[in-house]
C-alpha cells in the first residue's frame, strides 16, 4: 500500500529495514552484500522474512515503477523514551536493574549485539534520506558487546547488588551481531559518535525519572 502511494504522489520512501535479515549470521561483521542464513520456520521468522520480502518489494517497485526507495537495516538502537516492558535487551536490563530485581541473560550471555544511541541513529536516516545512495545501507554502531558485558555495564551504572539470572536461549537467536558500516560511511559520511557508556547514561536518566 505504501509502496503504491509512494508511486502515485513521486515521493520518496524510506525502508526501515532490520540486522534481522542476516539471520543468525556465518559471517562477521555482516556487510550488505551478506545474505543471511534465516530459519524460515522458526519461531522468530515471521519478523526476520517480513522484513525481508519488504525489501524485495521495495526494489520490484524502484525497478518497475522507478519509485525513489532508500532502505536502511538497523542494528539494536536505544536511548531515552524506550517503553519499559518492550522486550528488548536494553530496556529490560535498565528497569530490571532500577527496581533491584535480578538481571536476566539468555543464555551464557556470550552472544553479541551492537548497540547505536537513538541520535547517531536518527543521524544517519537523515542522511540516508537527503542523498543519492539508495542501499540498502548498514546502520549501527560496529562496537560489538556480548550480552554478559552489556549487563555488567549496566549493573555496575546503576546497582552493583543487583543479580545475574540465566535462562535458557531461544531458538534461532543469533550468536553474533556488528555490522559493516562501510557503505555508510562512504556514501553517507557517516558513522556513530556516541559510545555506549554515555548513551546508557542517558537513557538511565531517562527510565529513572520516569520510573520514579
Amino acid at each position: 500500500y505504501m509502496l503504491g502511494l509512494a508511486k502515485r504522489v513521486k515521493a520518496r520512501f524510506l525502508l526501515a529495514s532490520t540486522s534481522e535479515v542476516y539471520g543468525d549470521p556465518d559471517v562477521h561483521p555482516q556487510t550488505e552484500e551478506y545474505r543471511g542464513n534465516v530459519n524460515c520456520i522458526g519461531p522468530r521468522s515471521c519478523y526476520d522474512e517480513g522484513k525481508r520480502v519488504a525489501e524485495t518489494l521495495a526494489f520490484e517497485y524502484y525497478r518497475e515503477h522507478k519509485v525513489d526507495i532508500r532502505v536502511a537495516r538497523i542494528f539494536n538502537t536505544y536511548g531515552p523514551r524506550m517503553l519499559e516492558n518492550d522486550g528488548r535487551v536494553v530496556s529490560n536490563f535498565v528497569v530490571q536493574a532500577l527496581r533491584g530485581e535480578p538481571l536476566t541473560v539468555y543464555g551464557q550471555g556470550s552472544q553479541t549485539r551492537s548497540f547505536c544511541y537513538v541520535s547517531d541513529l536518527v543521524e544517519g536516516l537523515m542522511r540516508l534520506m537527503n542523498g543519492d545512495f539508495i542501499g540498502p545501507v548498514n546502520l549501527g554502531n560496529p562496537d560489538e558487546y556480548t550480552i554478559l558485558e552489556l549487563a555488567q555495564v549496566i549493573q555496575g551504572m546503576i546497582n552493583p547488588e543487583t543479580e545475574l539470572v540465566y535462562k535458557p536461549l531461544p531458538e534461532d537467536d543469533p550468536k553474533q551481531r556488528q555490522p559493516d558500516i562501510t557503505r555508510a560511511k562512504t556514501y553517507l559520511n557517516w558513522s556513530p559518535t556516541i559510545p555506549l557508556h554515555q548513551g546508557l547514561k542517558m537513557t538511565i536518566e531517562d527510565f529513572r525519572s520516569r520510573l520514579s
